[in-house]
């Protein structure tokens, strides 16, 4: 049994299987999470706000390697908290309208849906390498 780390065997399995330019989108629980081939989706919403989205994003930035991130542009003006955490994570954070990202979304490869119940609280990383 693991020690650390991401517990969850789904979430941890589904981690493991992701490779260079793969993107992971990670939730609030009122997104409407695609549903696609290949599209592997870990549900942890629990209660509302349960899991938070700020827990969540740093469990899995402590496993995964990113080049990127993008969020809805209306996180700023509907979330600050959320527009703030990430700003602070990710410099050159990408910012596209709503739709566009929902759009987007359809192409990832992993979606984590949280418990978060503040509009806007996603984000679509963008998995790296670590060399």
């Amino acid at each position: 049994m693991k020690k650390s780390g991401i517990l969850n065997r789904h979430l941890a399995g589904a981690l493991a299987m992701l490779g260079h330019t793969d993107r992971v989108v990670v939730c609030d629980a009122g997104f409407p999470v695609p549903v696609a081939p290949g599209l592997m989706i870990v549900d942890l919403a629990f209660r509302a706000g349960v899991p938070p989205f700020a827990e969540v994003l740093s469990g899995l930035l402590d496993e995964l390697e990113t080049e990127g991130a993008m969020a809805a542009s209306e996180i700023k003006d509907r979330n600050p908290e959320a527009s703030a955490l990430l700003d602070g994570l990710f410099p050159s954070l990408e910012l596209v309208p709503h739709e566009e990202f929902k759009a987007r979304a359809r192409g990832a490869r992993l979606v984590v849906r949280t418990g978060e119940v503040r509009p806007y609280a996603n984000v679509m990383l963008h998995c790296g390498v670590p060399f």
